[in-house]
């Protein structure tokens, strides 16, 4: 009887709690409903589908797959119902991704695709079922819905052939110009410009670090923009690559004359996050450098700064054996020749870009460069000659000096991206300032051929220096109309002060007769348009242009009253390149530019007196 009794009670027991959880279920429905406008038949925001996407072979996660969400829904213009995407995003770098705030009433389709991989696609909804009455998670995890790991599996069909290096070759070939990358020069480490283009092919560097090409000296460029810096002030650790352009289109300033150009591309990146980089070295005189260089890429702003310090210790020695022959006399001139120069220098870089928006971005930079360097030069000389009074002569010439530098420059840029694939305009804003100062002195003794004084030790003094401005305005259009065409064209000013000036002393007195002071001004006013086309079945490449030109030089011989104007009002300046490709990678290069087509029509030469 107890235990009919007891039987009974728990029964009752179950009754309740079974009555209790549907009430449960219920009170929870009611307040799902209630949240929502228009009562239990609105739609209740609050699923959840998430999972992680995998490779179906390594089970590696997949970063930056695309996860899609696609509704059927009827569309009142087409009068059809179609699939709409009312929810996306991209993986996380694990793999994972969660779909939130989603309709728990609605049926859904999944649409997972990542490159290189099959697309698959599978149907997703939330399952509730009102009459159930048993576990309360149950309940939840109905509309908390964990997909699992969504294997996805390689697309080789959409591979062709497909050639993949990881380093970029030392040296590229372009249409107007031979790149060469000194990431891959690690002879050049720790050195300046002038080292790095001892390695660079078709250019020359003499022992004194000046370099020619084409058998002249080019323009230095910097970032594609004129500098009044040079190779020797700008270390190598801030070079990306060297760009040498041996015969420059109409898209570059025509005032350069036939000169070619060496376009330093200095490093800068903008990857997400922070990255840098410290270095140092020592060279085999003892001396040292280093530098570092950092970048910081937050939101809508990248930051990169860079600084180099460089001591350098060069040491020379030359010997010259000349014969002059004059009036039937033959003189012959021997000497020996020791340059030491101990120095250092540094070059510093920083700036931002600010992206307005994925399409729209603001670059402000500056950088600045200084150095001092003291040498010393002794010369040992010996003079032969026929007379028989002299037949030989010692000289000793030892000299003194430094030589100082000091350099900075500012450059403002806007980028403008269009939806087309290449299509861009710029507009920036370039400045440069330098000075420099360069004294020395030449003490000389003569002696006769039993070294014995001919006259007293004779010291000249040499005191010069000078000053630099540029400022360079301009804007340039780019726009490929096909994959193989391209139009480009641009407005340029550049407005340039200079100043030098080499004073004289001998024995401490100043000589007006042999010193000099100049300076100038020069206006270079521009418009330039080039077209491009790449003709593939011939295995061809050319470019036209057409460069007009204005410009303006004024001169002054100070302290002498000279005054000089050289004027081009206006100026044609074409341009055409032409690029082969045989079999065997081989190609062959043809070009012209840089030849006005009126010259005598429009230069106008004037050389006046200061009245």
């Amino acid at each position: 009887m107890k235990f009919n009794r007891n039987l009974q009670l728990l029964k009752n027991k179950t009754l309740v709690m079974k009555l209790v959880f549907s009430l449960l279920f219920s009170f929870s429905i009611v307040q799902l409903a209630a949240q929502m406008p228009g009562g239990g038949n609105a739609q209740m925001n609050m699923g959840r589908l998430y999972g992680k996407i995998v490779d179906s072979k390594t089970g590696k996660p997949i970063d930056a797959a695309s996860v899609q969400l696609l509704q059927n829904k009827f569309d009142s213009v087409s009068k059809t119902r179609k699939d709409v995407i009312v929810n996306g995003q991209l993986t996380l770098p694990n793999g994972d991704f969660s779909l939130e705030g989603l309709n728990i009433m609605a049926q859904y389709t999944l649409k997972f695709t990542a490159i290189g991989y099959k697309t698959i696609e599978q149907k997703a909804g939330f399952t509730i079922n009102r009459n159930n009455t048993g576990d309360m998670n149950q309940m939840l995890n109905s509309v908390d819905k964990d997909l699992g790991n969504i294997k996805l599996e390689n697309d080789v069909k959409e591979l062709g052939e497909v050639v993949v290096t990881g380093d970029k070759p030392m040296l590229q070939l372009g249409i107007d110009r031979k790149i060469f990358n000194v990431d891959k020069n690690i002879v050049s480490q720790g050195g300046t410009g002038v080292d790095v283009m001892r390695n660079v092919p078709t250019v020359t560097v003499d022992v004194d670090g000046n370099i020619t090409l084409r058998n002249s000296a080019p323009q230095i460029f910097v970032d594609g923009r004129p500098t009044t810096l040079t190779l020797d002030q700008i270390p190598a650790d801030a070079i990306s690559s060297i760009e040498l352009i041996t015969n420059p289109s109409a898209k570059f300033d025509a005032s350069g004359g036939q000169s070619a150009i060496v376009n330093i591309v200095l490093k800068k990146n903008r990857r997400v996050g922070y990255s840098g980089s410290v270095r140092a070295g020592v060279d085999m005189r003892g001396k040292f450098n280093g530098g570092g260089d950092i970048n910081l890429r937050q939101g809508k702003v990248n930051f990169f700064a860079s600084l180099g310090l460089n001591q350098r210790k060069s040491i020379s020695f030359g010997e010259t054996d000349r014969t002059n022959l004059a009036d039937q006399l033959d003189n012959t001139i021997f000497t020996r020749n020791r340059n030491i120069s101990i120095g250092l220098f540094a070059f510093g870089r920083a700036g931002f870009d600010f992206l307005i928006d994925n399409r729209n971005t603001i670059t402000l930079s500056g950088s600045f460069g200084g150095g001092n360097f003291d040498f010393t030069d002794q010369n040992s000389i010996r003079y032969d000659t026929i007379e028989p009074t002299l037949k030989r002569i010692y000289e000793d010439r030892f000299t003194k000096g430094i030589n100082e530098f000091r350099n900075a420059g500012a450059q403002i840029s806007y980028k403008h991206l269009y939806a087309k694939p290449g299509k861009e305009w710029t507009a920036d804003v370039n400045y440069n300032k330098s000075r420099s100062v360069n004294d020395q002195n030449i003490f000389s003794s003569r002696f006769d051929n039993m070294w014995a004084p001919i006259a007293p030790e004779f010291v000249q003094g040499i005191n010069g220096g000078g000053n630099n401005s540029l400022i360079v305005v301009q804007t340039d259009y780019s726009d490929p109309l096909n994959e193989n065409m391209k139009l480009e064209g641009g407005l340029r000013t550049q407005i340039r002060w200079f100043q030098s000036f080499q004073k004289n002393f001998l024995n401490g007195v100043y000589n007006p007769l042999i010193s000099n002071e100049f300076q100038y001004v020069d206006y270079v006013h521009a418009a330039y348009a080039t077209y491009s086309q790449k003709i593939k079945k011939a295995n061809l490449n050319y470019q036209v242009g057409l460069r007009v030109e204005s410009s303006k030089y004024d001169g002054e011989q100070i302290g002498k009253n000279l005054l000089y104007t050289n004027q081009f009002p206006l100026a044609f300046f074409p341009s055409a390149f032409l690029s082969k490709t045989f079999e065997g990678k081989q190609d062959m290069q043809l070009n012209y530019s840089r030849t006005p087509l009126f010259p005598n029509k429009n230069l106008q030469t004037k050389a006046r007196t200061r009245s």
